[in-house]
C-alpha cells in the first residue's frame, strides 16, 4: 500500500482541530432534493476563453450549497470543492456542476445535464461520478431516482409519480454511456469515476469495496467505451485501509455518527487527492498543463460569512409582564420564535398569546433574532429574564438554529457553542481582541434551567422548529433534541420535541401547503407558518406531564392538523 502522504496527515489533523472547535447540527445533510425540485444555482466557467474541467455527479462531489452548511471543516463537503486547489485558474476553469440527491438518471431528467452540456466545448474534460443514489426506487412520490442495476439495455416504462410524466427508465450503465456520447459529440473528453466508498468495513476490517455493483459497472462502461477511468472506489478504500478505522472516522462529520456517505472537509481533501492522482495517471498532457507546479500543502475550506442576521437589540423594546400580579409565560429563543416581521418573517412566539387567557397569565416574548444559546447568555439577555422571574412562572427556551459553526472563525459572528452537554470549554476571540470561554450547548441550557428553577419557575426546553428543506425525510435537529432532552432529564425541566411536532404537522398537510408558510428559502415562517407552529407548540404544551399551563389556556380549541 502507498505510504501516507503529508497532505493526508494534514487533512486528518485539520478535521481533529475543526471538531474540537465546531458545533454542528444534523444538517443537510446533503441536499437530497427530489429531481422535480432540483432548483439550485450552479457555477459557470469563470473564463469562457479557457478550457474547463467540468464535474458532474451527486452530493459526494458537490454537497448542498457547497458551503459546508456554515460549519466550516466539520460540515459535509464533496471532493469537487478542494479539487480546485490543485489547478491553476489562469489555465483552466474547474466547474463543479454536481447536484446533491440526484442519480445518473435524474441528473438528466431534472434538466441539469442539458444546462451543463451547454457549457461543454471542444478541448474540455468532463469527469462524472454517479452511483450513490442509483439504488433508490424507480417510481415513488419522494425522489423517483433509481436506475436498473447493471450496464445492460433493459428498460422499464413508468408513469412517474413525482414528475407526472411518462418515462423510460434505463440501466446505470446506459446513462453513463449517454453522458459519454454527449460529451464526445461536443469535442470534449469524458472521464468516468467509480463512486467513493462508504464508511463501512468487511469481516476482515477492510474498507468495503463496490466491485460487484456500481464500482464494477462504472469500470465496465469505461472499458467498453474506451474512456478514461478513475477507480475512486478502490483508490479511496486503499487509503482508508492504510489509515485504519479510527482515523477514517475523523474524515466524516462527528455530529452524525451514522453518517457513512458524506465526508467532512478532511475526507473531501483525501478524495480529491485520489481524483488528482487518477487524472495524472490518465497521461493526458492537458492535465499536466493545468496543474499547479506544486501540490497544495493543506487546502482550507473557503471562507464564508455567516449570512444569518443578528438583530440589533437597540431597535427592539423589551417586553415586560402586563400584570405583575399574574404568573408569566416567558419565551426565550431566536428569530424562529420572534422575527418581528422583518422581510415578512414571523416567529411562532408572536402568534401564541391568543391561546392563553390574559386574565390569568402574562405572555412575554423575550426571544430575539440571531441569538444562540451562547449569545443570549453572554449579552446579558438571560439576566434580564431571570431577574423578572418569580414562583409560578413558566419559561419556554428554544435554541439551536444559530449554535452551529466553527468557534474561532470570525465569519461565525462569535455565536457558535460547543457540541454536546459536557463541561469542556474552548476560547474564542471577540472582535475587540478579548478572549471568551465558550461552553457547550448543554451547559448554557442547563444554566438557564438551574437559574429559572432557583426562582421557582418551571422550564420547558424546546427542540428547534424544522427547516423548510428538512422535514420530509430524515430527522432535523436530532442532536439538539437529544441534548435538550438530556439536560431536561438531568436538571428537572420538561422537554418538548417541537421539531417532530411541526414536521408531523407538515406531513399531514403536504409540501405544497408547507411551501406557502415560509418567508425565506428554509428557516423563517411567515404569518401563516407562525400560526401553524404556534398551534403545534400549544398542542405540545398540553401534552406535557402534569400539563403545567393547563389552568391558563383560553377557551379556544387548537385546530387539528
Amino acid at each position: 500500500m502507498p505510504p501516507l502522504s503529508r497532505l493526508m496527515r494534514a487533512a486528518v489533523a485539520l478535521i481533529l482541530l475543526a471538531v474540537a472547535h465546531a458545533h454542528a447540527q444534523t444538517l443537510p445533510s446533503a441536499v437530497n432534493t427530489d429531481p422535480a425540485r432540483a432548483q439550485v444555482t450552479l457555477p459557470e466557467p469563470a473564463n469562457p476563453q479557457l478550457p474547463s474541467l467540468i464535474l458532474i455527479g451527486d452530493s459526494t462531489v458537490r454537497n448542498g450549497r457547497d458551503d459546508g452548511q456554515g460549519k466550516g471543516a466539520a460540515g459535509q463537503w464533496g471532493w469537487g470543492n478542494p479539487l480546485t486547489a490543485w489547478f491553476d485558474p489562469a489555465r483552466v476553469n474547474v466547474v463543479n456542476r454536481a447536484v446533491g440527491g440526484l442519480s445518473s438518471r435524474t441528473y438528466i431528467t431534472s434538466g441539469h445535464w442539458e444546462r451543463t452540456l451547454a457549457f461543454v466545448k471542444r478541448g474540455d474534460i468532463v469527469v462524472m461520478q454517479f452511483g450513490h443514489n442509483d439504488a433508490g426506487a424507480f417510481n415513488d412520490t419522494s425522489r423517483a431516482r433509481g436506475t436498473i442495476r447493471g450496464v445492460g439495455d433493459e428498460t422499464e416504462e413508468i408513469n412517474n409519480l413525482l414528475t407526472h410524466k411518462h418515462e423510460v427508465v434505463h440501466s446505470y450503465g446506459w446513462y453513463l454511456r449517454n453522458y459519454v456520447a454527449d460529451i464526445r459529440a461536443k469535442g470534449a473528453t469524458p472521464v468516468i469515476c467509480s463512486p467513493i466508498p462508504h464508511k463501512q468495513w468487511d469481516a476482515q476490517g477492510h474498507a468495503k469495496r463496490d466491485r460487484d455493483t456500481y464500482g464494477g459497472w462504472a469500470a465496465a462502461v469505461a472499458r467498453a467505451e474506451g474512456v478514461g477511468f478513475i477507480d475512486l472506489n478502490e483508490g479511496v478504500a486503499r487509503r482508508y485501509d492504510a489509515l485504519g478505522m479510527a482515523a477514517v472516522v475523523q474524515l466524516f462529520p462527528h455530529t452524525t455518527p451514522d453518517e457513512h456517505t458524506h465526508t467532512n472537509w478532511a475526507g473531501a481533501v483525501l478524495n480529491a487527492q485520489v481524483v488528482v492522482d487518477g487524472l495524472k495517471a490518465l497521461g493526458d498532457p492537458r492535465i499536466a498543463a493545468w496543474l499547479k507546479p506544486q501540490a497544495p500543502e493543506n487546502p482550507q475550506p473557503p471562507a464564508r460569512d455567516d449570512a444569518r442576521p443578528v438583530v440589533d437589540a437597540a431597535t427592539l423594546r423589551d417586553e415586560t409582564p402586563r400584570n405583575a400580579g399574574l404568573p408569566t409565560l416567558y419565551l426565550v429563543g431566536d428569530s424562529t420564535v420572534n422575527s418581528g416581521g422583518v422581510n415578512g418573517a414571523i416567529g411562532w412566539g408572536e402568534r401564541i398569546a391568543p391561546y392563553f387567557d390574559a386574565r390569568k397569565i402574562n405572555v412575554v416574548n423575550a426571544a430575539i433574532g440571531g441569538r444562540s444559546s451562547r449569545t443570549y447568555f453572554t449579552e446579558g439577555r438571560w439576566d434580564k429574564v431571570r431577574d423578572q422571574l418569580k414562583r409560578g412562572d413558566v419559561v419556554l427556551i428554544q435554541f439551536g438554529h444559530n449554535d452551529g459553526g466553527r468557534i474561532g472563525d470570525p465569519a461565525m459572528k462569535n455565536r457558535a457553542s460547543r457540541p454536546g452537554i459536557g463541561p469542556e470549554t474552548v476560547d474564542d476571540t471577540r472582535p475587540d481582541g478579548t478572549k471568551e470561554q465558550v461552553h457547550s450547548f448543554g451547559w448554557y441550557m442547563a444554566r438557564y434551567v438551574v437559574d429559572a428553577k432557583a426562582k421557582g419557575a418551571t422550564v420547558v426546553l424546546v427542540a428547534p422548529v424544522p427547516h423548510r428543506d428538512r422535514w420530509q425525510e430524515g430527522r432535523d435537529f436530532a442532536t439538539f433534541a437529544d441534548w435538550d432532552r438530556q439536560v431536561a432529564d438531568a436538571n428537572g425541566a420538561l422537554f418538548m420535541d417541537l421539531t417532530v411536532l411541526v414536521a408531523d404537522g407538515y406531513k399531514r398537510i403536504g409540501a405544497e401547503r408547507v411551501d406557502t408558510m415560509f418567508a425565506d428559502a428554509r428557516t423563517h415562517t411567515n404569518a401563516l407558518g407562525a400560526e401553524f407552529n404556534a398551534e403545534r407548540v400549544v398542542a405540545g404544551l398540553k401534552a406535557l406531564p402534569g400539563n403545567p399551563l393547563g389552568a391558563y389556556f383560553a377557551d379556544r380549541t387548537v385546530a387539528a392538523q
